[in-house]
């Protein structure tokens, strides 16, 4: 049995353009799964995963963390995002137009390993393009150096914010296989947010529905 790495119980109030609702999260998560979060447009997903990073505060609950307590709202503990284990994709890439494929990689490392850098480069076919910036790569290579990013400080979680949604099919298929290939090499535990069902199906140990604030675990 796998060991549980994160343990998340949780309460926020979120609004959208239909009212407010509250998400009620309880979820536990395996070392080395790759679990997704299905659901409505303003469901919540992303507010979910921002929780876990610490870019938004939760009302009430607790996150523990490989023993660690990220947030506990009992004693007021809220550990900095920058702090917390975990490696973050945007929708948006989020990259730095001033600097190269290999400087993200070295800027994102706290302990600087060359040798891990490029492997990430070969995990992601991006050897050939580690002198250019971000203006000079295409959608789908600018989306690999965001993945290769979020694992260069080698966290035991990655969250992915639908991280292919604004790709053409035949990149979003090859970065599939990019993000399989990376989450079997590096056992990283993953949590993608996803509405692709094909997508869904393909990557995930796990499918959680979101709805109503609550998570179910379903089938696609």
């Amino acid at each position: 049995m796998e060991k549980i790495l994160i343990q998340i119980s949780l309460k926020k109030t979120i609004y959208t353009s239909e009212g407010s609702s509250v998400l009620d999260i309880n979820l536990d998560i395996s070392n080395k799964s790759l679990i997704t979060l299905f659901g409505r447009s303003g469901a919540g997903k992303t507010t979910i995963l921002r929780m876990i990073a610490g870019l938004t505060k939760p009302e009430s609950g607790k996150i523990i963390f490989d023993d660690s307590v990220w947030f506990e709202s009992a004693t007021k503990t809220n550990i900095k995002p920058q702090f917390r284990d975990l490696g973050f994709v945007f929708q948006d890439y989020a990259l730095f137009p001033n600097m190269t494929v290999r400087e993200h990689l070295n800027y994102a490392q706290s302990i600087k390993d060359d040798n891990y850098i490029s492997e990430l480069m070969e995990t992601f076919g991006l050897n050939s393009f580690e002198s250019k910036k971000p203006q000079f790569l295409s959608g789908g290579q600018k989306q690999k150096l965001s993945l290769a990013r979020a694992l260069a400080r080698k966290p035991k979680l990655l969250l992915l914010d639908e991280p292919l949604s604004a790709l053409d099919n035949e990149s979003r298929i090859n970065l599939q296989e990019e993000i399989l290939k990376a989450h079997r090499l590096f056992s990283t535990a993953t949590i993608l947010v996803s509405h692709d069902l094909d997508e869904i199906s393909r990557l995930s140990d796990k499918v959680y529905n979101l709805e109503n604030g609550t998570l179910t675990e379903g089938n696609v």
